[in-house]
């Protein structure tokens, strides 16, 4: 019996992997409100599926517990609630709908076990919820790719699971479409109130769909924070270069600052002498034709976007000899510099983040930096 206001879904601890002594998942604890949405993210490889499994009952863990509304479901070695008994939905990458059955026949293939008034009643709801309903007696390859998934969304959502798991479920769409499908998928999820765990490997995708965003890095979470939080607070470099392109630069700890090519970085939380890496987002240079302000680079090509442009540009470090520092910058709209020109680079610090210099791939806390 789920109690009120538990979890909608908890890891205590869990491990999993599928050879002795290589854990895929390692000593994951994390918990889902009811009714909220959140992302696993990360490179591939990193544990994402193999934690939407383990919540499905598909994997048991090596260790830990699960938990789906308030009910365990999985202690390993003791409890271990199947798949079909857990009432969870499902939402895959390649939609799994049957060729043989109509739209609607498809949507009432969940909902065994129904009265059949009340099951064609639901589906119907269901389809009108995804705006299908007029395409009930269709067949699957009569429709787009997007209503496909809309229709699979309505599959899962037809018997009222307590808990929603997504596998990529975008990303065999095309780049337009997948943006209305997701857009339309999460109004329904938030009509439904069912609390989803999706896996995506797109960034973007993670920081519009969820409330919040659970980044993974080789089987362990390593931040937990709302999309917000985790693009202005980000407690790793991981985390940081996960996102986006980073210009980076390194240098040592003097009297509370970092100098590097791209300025002097205020870095409090470093002991004296540490060396440290600067981490400058695209979007914290600032070009400008005007004004000395800043340091001189010299521009190498013009890359527009649409709505921005990205400039790849050539840093000649004050006092240096060649060669010089690449870097990148990300401006909205089409800047008025063309590959050569020389332009100045202000920095906006609160894009900017320093951390120990631990290499290319650490996962070292860190805080935002200012520059003087």
């Amino acid at each position: 019996m789920a109690s009120a206001g538990a979890a909608a879904l908890s890891f205590d601890g869990v491990t999993h992997g599928y050879h002795a002594g290589a854990p895929v998942v390692r000593n994951l604890t994390l918990t889902l409100a009811p009714g909220e949405v959140v992302c696993l993210l990360g490179p591939s490889g990193c544990g994402k599926t193999t934690t939407l499994r383990l919540a499905a009952g598909l994997d048991r863990p090596w260790s830990g517990r699960i938990g789906i509304g308030g009910r365990l479901v999985e202690d390993a070695g003791r409890v271990q609630v199947p798949p079909e008994r857990r009432r969870v939905g499902f939402l895959f990458q390649d939609f799994a709908l049957f060729p043989h059955l109509s739209v609607l026949g498809n949507v009432l293939f969940g909902l065994k076990g129904w009265r059949r008034k009340e099951a064609r009643a639901r589906a119907l709801a269901m389809l009108g919820t995804v705006d299908l309903a007029d395409r009930a007696n269709g067949y699957p390859h009569q429709l787009s790719g997007g209503q496909q998934q809309r229709v699979a969304l309505a599959r899962a959502l037809a018997p009222n699971p307590a808990l929603l798991l997504l596998d990529e479920p975008f990303s065999g769409l095309d780049t337009r479409l997948r943006r209305a499908v997701r857009e339309q998928t999460l109004r329904v999820l938030q009509r439904s109130g069912v609390a989803a765990l999706m896996v995506t490997h797109d960034p973007e995708e993670a920081m519009f769909m969820a409330d919040r965003v659970a980044l993974m890095l080789a089987g362990r979470v390593v931040q937990v924070d709302s999309p917000t939080a985790l693009h202005h607070r980000p407690r790793s470099a991981f985390a940081v270069r996960f996102f986006s392109e980073v210009n980076e630069c390194v240098g040592r700890v003097e009297g509370g600052r970092v100098a590097t090519p791209l300025g002097v970085f205020e870095a409090p939380d470093l002991a004296e002498g540490t060396a440290a890496r600067v981490l400058a987002r695209p979007e914290a240079l600032k070009p400008t034709r005007a004004g000395k302000t800043g340091r001189t680079a010299r521009v190498v090509s013009v890359r527009p976007l649409g709505h921005e442009t990205i400039l790849l540009l050539a840093l000649a470090p004050p006092g240096s000899a060649p060669p010089e520092m690449p870097l990148t910058a990300r401006v909205p709209g089409q800047p008025a510099c063309a590959p050569g020109d020389l332009v100045h680079l202000a920095i906006e610090a609160s894009e900017c983040f320093v951390f120990p210099d631990e290499g290319p791939d650490t996962t070292i806390e860190a805080s935002p930096v200012t520059r003087s």
